[in-house]
C-alpha cells in the first residue's frame, strides 16, 4: 500500500519524472538559436575580423550571415532588423545594389529605423550621393543617438567609412 501511495504521489506531483523527453524541445530548457541570432553572431564575428584587417575571413563571415538572415527572412518578411543586417552585410561585401534594396525594404516597414537610416546614409556616402546621405541624417536628427553623430561624421569626412 505504501508503494502505491508513493507511486500516485510521484505521478500526480511530478509527472515530468515519468515522461519521456520531448523531441521538439531541449530537455534542459535552452531555446535553440534562431537563424536571425546565428546571422547576428556572424555579423559580430565579421566586424571583429574586419578590425583585425582579416578581410577575406570577414567577407566569408558576412556571407554566412547573409545565408542565415535570408533563411530567417523567408518567414519574417516584416522584420526591419533582419533587413537592416541583410543590407549591412551586403554593403560590407561590396554588393551595394542589394544593400540598398534591403535597406529600402526595411524603411518601408519602419521609416525611422535608426540603424537602417545610418547605414543607408553611409552607403550613400560611399556611392557619392551626399544629398541622399543628408536626407538619412535628417531623419535621425531628433533621435538623440550615436547613429546620428556617426553618420554626420562620415558625411563630413571626419570619420572614415570603410564601405
Amino acid at each position: 500500500m505504501k508503494k502505491i501511495l508513493i507511486l500516485i504521489f510521484i505521478v500526480l506531483f511530478n509527472n515530468n519524472l515519468l515522461a519521456a523527453p520531448s523531441e521538439d524541445k531541449p530537455s534542459d530548457g535552452i531555446k535553440p538559436a534562431s537563424q536571425f541570432d546565428i546571422g547576428k553572431k556572424w555579423v559580430s564575428k565579421a566586424k571583429k575580423l574586419e578590425k583585425k584587417n582579416k578581410v577575406k575571413k570577414s567577407q566569408n563571415a558576412y556571407k554566412k550571415a547573409i545565408k542565415s538572415l535570408l533563411k530567417h527572412y523567408k518567414d519574417n518578411i516584416d522584420d526591419a532588423d533582419t533587413l537592416n543586417l541583410l543590407g549591412f552585410s551586403h554593403r560590407k561585401i561590396g554588393d551595394y545594389k542589394n544593400a540598398e534594396l534591403y535597406y529600402a525594404l526595411g524603411l518601408e516597414i519602419n521609416p525611422n529605423h535608426v540603424g537602417i537610416n545610418e547605414y543607408m546614409g553611409e552607403l550613400f556616402v560611399v556611392t557619392n550621393r551626399i544629398a541622399e546621405a543628408k536626407k538619412r541624417l535628417d531623419v535621425l536628427k531628433n533621435c538623440n543617438c550615436k547613429e546620428y553623430i556617426e553618420l554626420k561624421q562620415v558625411i563630413e569626412g571626419t570619420k572614415a567609412s570603410k564601405y
